[in-house]
């Protein structure tokens, strides 16, 4: 399946959840005997089928090593990658196809900005200033290369409804910030942070700014031009694509500063015993061979949320979300983590005398799968004074009656076990 089927936007823009749905084999699985309702989307999305088509294809027809052979089935796949790179950057709007490396997650994005960028510029008593609501990805490079230096990671606030305490993250931006790392929406709490405002406080200061786009992508438009921000990441395996893959967007002046991290093939320019000159971006970031089918079923993915609209798609999850805050209040005890402004794709919750990993296993009876924990994001649930939370996450093709399911099968367990 190359296209997108017609059906599945209606003539009124609105998707046809049935249309996109048919799209996506996994969900005609049945679990426990029950119709899998799969709302863990903010952990991993399921995959359409001409992503799993592209996979599939590549490997049956394409396959062969990239940027190394002069035979015709190299030249091909080495073409369908780097044409990959150049639909990255449309999707992004990035100003240069150079500024897009592929890394195989987020979080190894983060790691190659912590390590190529920011050691070699941190000395003691150097800050990198993150938010309390972030991932661990967005905390532990930090960590890593603030204790090699001497320099430390600095935690802005969070207010009771669970939104970023702007002014005190602008206090928090001084002479020795070195750089400020954020999320655009939260993993737990949904928050949707005022990025532009968050990116031009640090640039009135001339601080970098990387921002964690892992849970953005997806969900609505990425403007890089107009985010005005130095370096973003994001995993493709969330925006229903591979596992395995996925995007750091750097400057490119700030690139071609950048010391490469990892040594191997590809990267190089030339090697001899006597020293080692580099390639130039992005590929002096891209060491050894890369996975390559996973990065060209990936065009098929951006493809995917492309053809649907992410308007439209930002439209029928902000109703399920909706929909879901209003059935979920009807389960005794249940309290829903954070009151953001704006919210997206993601509710948290937990029941009073019902601890998260026991919901997590009977809704699981039920067919239902969420993820239950502290969803890699540990400070943030000792500042809400909780070891863990259940997490429910939306994705395209989630539907009102799925949620429904949801709600029925919480009072359910609420009534069992309190």
């Amino acid at each position: 399946m190359n296209a997108l089927q017609p059906a599945a936007i209606a003539t009124t823009g609105s998707l046809d959840v049935e249309a996109v749905r048919a799209q996506f084999p996994i969900l005609a699985t049945r679990v426990h005997g029950r119709p899998l309702v799969y709302l863990d989307s903010a952990a991993s999305a399921q995959k359409p089928q001409r992503v799993i088509d592209a996979l599939t294809r590549f490997y049956e027809r394409d396959y062969a090593n990239i940027h190394r052979g002069v035979y015709e089935l190299s030249q091909r796949a080495s073409e369908l990658h780097d044409r990959t790179r150049r639909r990255v950057q449309a999707f992004l709007g990035a100003a240069d196809w150079r500024e897009i490396v592929f890394v195989r997650n987020a979080t190894e994005g983060i790691n190659l900005v912590a390590y190529a960028f920011l050691l070699p510029r941190l000395a003691a008593g150097d800050e990198i200033l993150v938010t309390e609501m972030e991932h661990h990805a967005n905390i532990v490079p930090w960590q890593l290369v603030a204790s090699r230096t001497g320099a430390r990671v600095v935690p802005a606030p969070i207010t009771p409804t669970g939104e970023v305490d702007l002014d005190a993250f602008a206090e928090r931006i001084g002479p020795r910030t070195k750089l400020v790392a954020f999320t655009w929406v939260s993993n737990v709490l949904g928050t949707v942070n005022p990025v532009a405002d968050m990116v031009a406080l640090a640039r009135r200061r001339g601080v970098p700014v990387l921002v964690d786009a892992a849970q953005a992508v997806q969900h609505f438009p990425v403007d890089l031009r107009a985010l005005d921000a130095d370096f973003l990441v994001f995993s493709m395996h969330k925006l229903y694509g591979p596992s395995g893959v996925g995007v750091l967007w750097g400057r490119a002046e700030l690139l071609e500063a950048m010391p490469p991290w990892q040594g191997g093939g590809d990267m190089i320019e030339r090697v001899s015993f006597a020293g080692t000159t580099f390639n130039d971006i992005p590929f002096r970031f891209e060491a050894g061979t890369p996975d390559i089918a996973g990065i060209v079923a990936s065009a098929e993915a951006i493809g995917f949320v492309e053809d649907l609209g992410l308007e439209a798609i930002a439209r029928h999850e902000g109703e399920l979300l909706a929909h879901a805050e209003a059935a979920l209040a009807g389960v005794p005890g249940l309290r829903i983590l954070g009151s953001p402004r704006r919210r997206a794709s993601v509710l948290a919750f937990t029941i009073d005398g019902v601890h998260p990993q026991d919901i997590g296993m009977l809704l699981d009876l039920d067919g239902i799968a969420i993820r239950t924990g502290h969803h890699c994001a540990m400070p943030l649930h000792a500042r809400l004074g909780l070891a863990a939370s259940a997490r429910m996450s939306i994705g395209v093709y989630n539907t009102h009656a799925e949620i429904d399911a949801l709600a029925t099968s919480l009072r359910r367990i609420v009534g069992m076990l309190r």
